[in-house]
């Protein structure tokens, strides 16, 4: 059975629309798969509520607590073997995880670490995407699934959604249309890569 673990620091609504996708969809029958486990850097993340829910497993490291990125990602990385076997690879998917991880994690996970950014990059890597795409005066915002590699919001992209940017938007509305398309394309390109496996 292959182990899908979760990173989320937040609310965990992308990591909450995998797992409704992983069950509706029947992933461990269909693919030889299921969420395996929700890890966040943060214990108040609302997610771990939904996961404690769906009889997840849940590891908090609070990367507070470490010396440096590093040693919090030595952690990480300790966690998430817990789930991997040589013969099933893990895959782990940044669901809102807001942590910047060092090339050597990324490395040892490359081609099965994915994440989903609100925008649709290459445009608006990093923070405040929306503001920035309503700013430039930009007709249509989006989100993007794709493989995480060292430099932050690259790698190749698995799946895209378009939203239209409306007149009178601010960058919560607009967040939030992005959002609903987030829920869609995600579990959606994780099923993608667990066929390809």
């Amino acid at each position: 059975m292959k182990n899908i673990v979760i990173l989320i620091s937040g609310g965990g609504s992308n990591m909450a629309a995998i797992v409704r996708a992983s069950q509706k969809e029947d992933w461990a029958g269909r693919y030889g798969a299921r969420v395996a486990a929700v890890v966040s850097n943060k214990g108040t993340a609302g997610g771990l509520v939904f996961a404690k829910e769906q009889g997840l497993n849940i590891h908090v490291l609070d990367h507070k607590t470490y010396a440096d990125r590093e040693a919090f990602d030595a952690a990480l990385a300790e966690v998430i073997n817990l789930y991997d076997t040589p013969q099933e690879p893990v895959l782990v998917v940044l669901a809102g995880f807001m942590r910047i991880l060092t090339a050597g994690f990324v490395g040892r996970y490359a081609g099965r670490l994915v994440n989903i950014h609100p925008s649709l990059l290459p445009a608006f890597g990093g923070l405040n995407t929306h503001q920035r795409a309503l700013d430039a005066g930009c007709k249509f915002a989006g989100a993007t699934v794709h493989l995480v590699t060292p430099e932050l919001d690259h790698g190749p992209i698995l799946e895209q959604a378009v939203v239209p940017v409306l007149p009178g938007d601010t960058a919560d509305t607009l967040a939030a249309r992005v959002l609903t398309q987030e829920h869609r394309i995600y579990p959606r390109a994780v099923a993608e890569l667990l066929s390809k496996k």
